[in-house]
């Protein structure tokens, strides 16, 4: 059935309807047969399997493996400290799975508290009476009367319209408002007697039959193609996943490797079995997940701060290694607010904030349709402008003047003129598109008076429009003509007298310049995707600074092309213009393939597909829609593009401090695993125990390696190019500095405080000692002091990567100093209070003992600055 090709009889007899609309009863009805109208979401999955989801990915699997193996070992040797690691491991899972859940539940009732697009009350004919009803309650054959600041309830038919024009940039990003008949068509061309749900009146009034509602409407269908797409798992999600299953191999494989050793060299089963346990658990960094969580969720807070929502935390990164931002440009690059920039008067060209009272601006001001109420103008954003512009110069007018009739604007006139009387005079106001208004005029209003229109003059004329259309504005001419007492409509409108040019745009937003700056520095590349007409998004996008003779491709252009014509001229600077919903879908799919990070930002319902589909899609929170809300993973809360490159920033910087922070981490993980080594390589007494490993990896280390999670970024960040898709977060380098070079510092500094303790108190080697002996407590907490202290110098060189620590500033992070104020706290009550002595097997240090391993400290420092210095000098940097 096509409906726009249908009599408004046809319309009654096909829906089962009348002018008197549906009976209440028969709305009752088709309310039951047809459900309501309202856009269904798609089935959650519950909160609680949604957490339970936390509790099995894979680093919580390794953790309930390396539990129930202390549990395991704790049974055969009768040893309650194994047992009280295993409650830490599972505590550690819930914690974890805990902070992930409650950010994204927040997150979620965030994004909820969003949902205002949908009407919540609209204008239906039952029974031949006007009622007001609840938007959900509209069914297929209902006739509804909406008026100018109206959002339409569903997509109906229009049977009546006066005057009327709607806004359907929500849903095809086109700004302009679009005129809307009541006359049936035919052909492939977009109806004009069509109104789609989510579309606001802006201008006239008029009557029309529901014939879908729901998720059958057109703002359903690409609902319910954005729910289709699934999501696929963030970069820095596949990196975790990664670095797990290396962790995972490691730890796993170096257990099973050392038992075998153990067996082979015959040390008993119980002290085989602690042994394997004790070199997972070292090679596990049991606070590497609870680091990672809270430090995203300290990065979406500082966001939020920002005016950016963060859905999934995950996200924070995942903006950050973007390497395209594909963009709309209605409402994002632009303010959504058009705006009379320029008045020319034969033959000047005059900023309006310049201009001075005229007839053009008197025009402009009579031959409109906008309504002041209080401080609100309500009409077409175009009457809007010209209503505030010309004002702002004129003055309070109107009320001058009366208006006696009016000519209505149509798309086939292009042009509407309005007849006022002011005393005895009567003078007809005229505006349109210029060639129009031109073609009407047999004469010209100039400085020196009124006089008949030349070629010449129309050539100056068309010359000034092109120069203002070039400049991605909107050009609309006016003109006018004395009337006498009586007028016939038909010829009103010729020899009109020439007034001048109004020149209106949507002018960018005032920050977008700059951060279209920070993007091109940061080798980020932006391509605006919009509903739009050509000349106006290549002129915005040359003003702010994103291209400057850039290829334009339109909706139509790219339907016939192929994928590698695609994939060729995205490589260059590119726009497109009249796209579709399905365009930018395919747009962004085509860069995801040719291996981008694709950003997406939008507001509206045709933003929302590749929203989803994108790396990371960017809503508007102010002016977007539910849907586009729905499927972003990042809501702007103040609708500002320059937002999104704070954003970018800070996700750069959580890349960067997440190598901090694994680099800081696995650092500790060699002295934690080499007291094993040499407990069964020399038979030694372990040097370490593994609930002391506990106190590392979830006590003392917790609170720094957070805090430098908020180290800020380095001068250069958005400087660089953005990491490639395929890069890790895991790299040779990092674990090459993590293990072979602060670890084995750390080991040699943890064994020599062990050695140290033993000789003072007498100790020889191969002679025995009991895990009660004080000597051996004392010891194994020398040990467990050592590598605190080591890591305590550990975090301030983690602060950088090359940069030296002296230039950066010791206390500068303020969050780490209070980390490492925390840390010589908890290792201070672990080694002094009697309670923590018993749970963590620790006997009093002395304060020889603490002197002893300070050098060992200083030294690390020493040793990673000349590492630093060496990485500088290649480099060039100094």
């Amino acid at each position: 059935m096509k409906i726009q090709a249908l009599s408004k009889e046809d319309i009654f007899r096909e829906l089962n309807t009348s002018e008197q609309g549906l009976t209440e009863r028969e709305a009752q009805k088709r309310l039951l047969d047809f459900g309501e109208n309202r856009i269904s979401e798609r089935k959650r999955t519950s909160r609680l399997f949604r957490f339970a989801s936390h509790l099995f990915d894979l680093f919580a699997i390794l953790l309930w493996i390396a539990g129930w193996l202390a549990i395991l070992a704790s049974r055969l040797g009768n040893d309650a400290s194994m047992a009280h690691l295993a409650y830490a491991l599972f505590a550690v899972i819930f914690i974890n799975a805990f902070f992930t859940f409650m950010q994204e539940y927040r997150a979620e009732k965030a994004s909820e508290a969003l949902k205002k697009l949908m009407p919540y009350q609209a204008s239906v004919v039952h029974e031949g009476r006007e009622k007001q009803v609840p938007a959900e309650l509209i069914v297929p054959g209902d006739v509804i009367i909406i008026r100018e600041g109206d959002r339409v309830p569903a997509d109906a038919r229009v049977i009546k319209a006066v005057d009327l024009a709607v806004d359907n940039s929500l849903l095809t990003g086109e700004s302009e408002p679009q005129i809307r008949k009541d006359l049936p068509e035919d052909g492939n061309v977009e109806p004009t007697n069509l109104l789609y749900a989510g579309s606001t009146v802006v201008k006239g009034y008029g009557i029309a039959v529901v014939f879908a509602i729901g998720m059958a409407t057109e703002f359903g269908k690409i609902a319910h193609l954005t729910q289709e797409i699934e999501e696929a798992p963030t970069p820095l999600q596949r990196e975790l996943t990664f670095a797990t299953r290396v962790i995972t191999l490691i730890s796993i494989g170096l257990g099973f490797i050392f038992f075998a050793v153990g067996e082979f060299i015959g040390i008993s089963i119980r002290d085989n079995f602690l042994f394997a346990i004790g070199i997972i658990v070292a090679n596990v960094p049991e606070g590497l997940l609870p680091t990672v969580t809270l430090s995203l969720s300290m990065a979406s807070q500082r966001m939020a701060k920002k005016n950016a929502l963060i859905k999934r935390l995950s996200s924070v990164e995942t903006l950050g290694s973007a390497t395209v931002i594909c963009t709309d440009k209605t409402g994002t690059i632009t303010q959504n607010r058009m705006t009379l920039e320029y008045a020319y008067v034969p033959f000047e060209s005059r900023e309006i904030a310049a201009a001075k009272p005229n007839e053009l601006l008197l025009a402009a001001m009579l031959c409109n349709d906008a309504k002041k109420e209080g401080e609100r103008i309500i009409g077409d954003p175009t009457e809007t402008a010209l209503l505030l512009g010309a004002s702002a110069v004129m003055g309070e007018v109107r009320g001058e003047w009366e208006r006696v009739d009016e000519i209505a604007f149509s798309s086939e006139r292009k042009m509407m003129s309005t007849l006022y009387r002011k005393g005895n005079a009567m003078v007809l106001f005229s505006k349109g598109a210029p060639a129009t208004v031109l073609e009407k005029c047999a004469y010209i209003a100039t400085g020196t008076g009124i006089r008949r229109i030349t070629d010449e003059d129309k050539k100056r004329i068309e010359a000034q429009v092109s120069d203002y259309a070039g400049r991605g504005m909107r050009v609309i001419g006016f003109a006018k003509k004395n009337i006498d007492k009586e007028y016939r409509r038909e010829t009103v409108e010729e020899e009109l007298v020439f007034l001048g040019l109004a020149a209106l745009r949507d002018p960018p937003r005032k920050e977008v310049p700059q951060a279209v700056e920070k993007c091109k520095k940061a080798g980020i590349k932006i391509i605006i995707i919009t509903g739009d007409e050509p000349l106006t998004a290549k002129a915005i996008a040359r003003e702010v600074g994103i291209a400057k003779e850039a290829a334009i491709v339109t909706g139509s252009q790219l339907d016939r092309m192929s994928k590698r014509e695609l994939e060729g001229v995205l490589q260059g600077e590119i726009i497109f213009a009249r796209a579709a919903p399905a365009h930018k879908l395919r747009i962004v799919r085509a860069l995801r393939d040719a291996g981008s990070i694709v950003a997406v930002t939008g507001d509206g319902v045709n933003d929302a597909p590749a929203l989803k589909e994108a790396d990371i899609g960017v809503a508007m929170g102010k002016s977007g829609t539910d849907v586009a809300r729905e499927s972003a993973d990042m809501i702007l809360l103040d609708d500002n593009f320059a937002t999104i490159v704070s954003a970018v920033e800070e996700g750069r910087a959580m890349f960067d401090n997440i190598r901090r922070f694994i680099t800081y981490i696995f650092s500790h993980l060699v002295p934690e695993m080499v007291p094993f080594l040499l407990f069964v390589l020399l038979r030694i007494p372990l040097p370490l125990k593994v609930i002391q490993i506990l106190a590392i990896d979830l006590g003392t280390d917790m609170a720094p390696s957070i805090a430098l999670g908020a180290e800020k970024p380095e001068p250069d960040v958005m400087s660089r190019k953005p990491r490639r898709r395929g890069e890790r977060i895991l790299t040779l380098p990092i674990l090459l500095r993590a293990y072979l070079f602060l670890g084995l510092i750390e080991a040699v500094a943890a064994m020599s405080g062990y050695y140290h303790v033993l000789r003072s108190g007498g100790w020889s080697f191969g002679m025995p000692l009991s895990e009660a002996d004080p000597l051996y407590l004392k010891a194994t907490t020398a040990t467990l002091a050592a590598i605190v202290v080591m890591q305590i110098a550990n975090s301030l060189t983690c602060r950088t990567t090359k940069e030296s620590l002296f230039k950066v500033g010791f206390f500068t992070n303020r969050y780490l100093v209070a980390g490492i104020a925390i840390e010589i706290i908890l290792i201070l009550l672990i080694v002094y209070a009697p309670p923590l002595q018993d749970v963590f097997s620790t006997a009093p240090l002395g304060l020889q003992d603490w002197i002893f391993l300070l050098p060992f400290a200083v030294f690390l420092l020493f040793a990673d600055e000349v590492r630093k210095w060496l990485m500088r000098r290649r480099s060039g940097q100094g």
